[in-house]
């Protein structure tokens, strides 16, 4: 058995016994939400009574488009203020924290679309995301020998993680020449800079060609194995269920469900807010073949129909 499976395996076992259901309480979460709210105008973009994050494992946030899955990680990341709510992060109150706030306390975060400074080096760009910098301070930094140290152990990191993502020998190249799945890989590599606890990832793999996806895949998978707890959003059904440890759907900015992948592909509510509430698509066989049956009953009917019709004209 491969440690890859044994992480998955740990993680799974973390979460068993835990009821498949919205706002279910975990044996040991990293992330609590209560009563959040958000609106624009007359839209309630977001309205999530209860929800926990597992510490340790990988949780997809899925939904259709419009569901408030941006929205809600903005909320928890600080990037945008709810109109109500609270949340604690690691067993302390995160509630009005600002971004670099909450980075500092190890919760940071990765976007659907890049930020990559372009004009600035991949290694000016990994330096970045270092915090608790000594040259920060005004003071200190008129004085390089208070930190040149530091900032040695910082570039010493960044080196160290960009050949794990196979960016060192891109090191000094300005980072607008990157392709896009090289950015999604920069962007990762900068967030590990700041050890965080938990990692949010927005839609990591959009916009990436193939060939990067199963590296993105596995980079993903490797923040498990080094204890990071990780929330992403993704559309792409087979990367939750590659990846994911536990799913949470949310759906008009509520959360409709939670459990692993595959209670979530069978469970009705789902379903509808994927499909439509009166969507026609059978959801089983039995259902299927039932459907067959009805439609070849309505075809043998018409063509019986038809016989009678064209026998009727010939006896006129």
């Amino acid at each position: 058995m491969s440690d890859d499976t044994l992480t998955t395996t740990a993680a799974a076992a973390q979460l068993s016994g835990v009821p498949a259901e919205p706002g279910t309480a975990k044996p040991d979460p990293i992330l609590v939400v209560d009563d959040l709210r958000r609106s624009f105008g007359g839209l309630v973009a977001v309205d999530v009574d209860h929800v926990e994050i597992q510490r340790g494992v990988i949780t997809g946030l899925i939904g259709p488009n419009g569901a408030g899955k941006t929205t809600f990680f903005n909320l928890l990341t600080g990037f945008d203020a709810p109109d109500s709510g609270h949340t604690v992060f690691n067993g302390q109150s995160i509630d009005k924290t600002s971004s670099f706030r909450l980075a500092r306390k190890g919760m940071v975060r990765t976007f659907q679309l890049t930020k990559s400074l372009t004009k600035l080096s991949v290694m000016e760009n990994m330096k970045l995301g270092a915090t608790g910098q000594r040259g920060e301070n005004f003071f200190v930094g008129l004085v390089p020998p208070l930190w040149n140290s530091h900032e040695r152990d910082i570039e010493a990191r960044a080196t160290d993680l960009l050949t794990r993502f196979k960016l060192d020998h891109m090191r000094d190249e300005y980072a607008g020449t990157l392709s896009g799945g090289q950015r999604k890989l920069l962007e990762m590599a900068r967030a590990l800079m700041a050890e965080p606890d938990l990692i949010m990832l927005d839609e990591p793999m959009a916009g990436v060609n193939p060939a990067l996806t199963q590296t993105l895949l596995e980079h993903v998978k490797n923040l498990r194995e080094e204890g990071i707890s990780v929330v992403f959003v993704e559309h792409d059904m087979d990367v939750v269920r590659d990846i994911s440890d536990w799913v949470i759907v949310m759906a008009e900015g509520a959360v409709i469900a939670e459990g692993p992948h595959a209670t979530i592909t069978a469970n009705q509510a789902v379903i509808d807010a994927y499909l439509g509430t009166h969507h026609d698509a059978p959801l089983t066989v039995e259902e299927e073949q039932a459907q067959l049956a009805e439609d070849e009953a309505i075809i043998a009917a018409e063509e019986k129909a038809a016989e009678l019709n064209e026998e009727a004209e010939k006896d006129d």
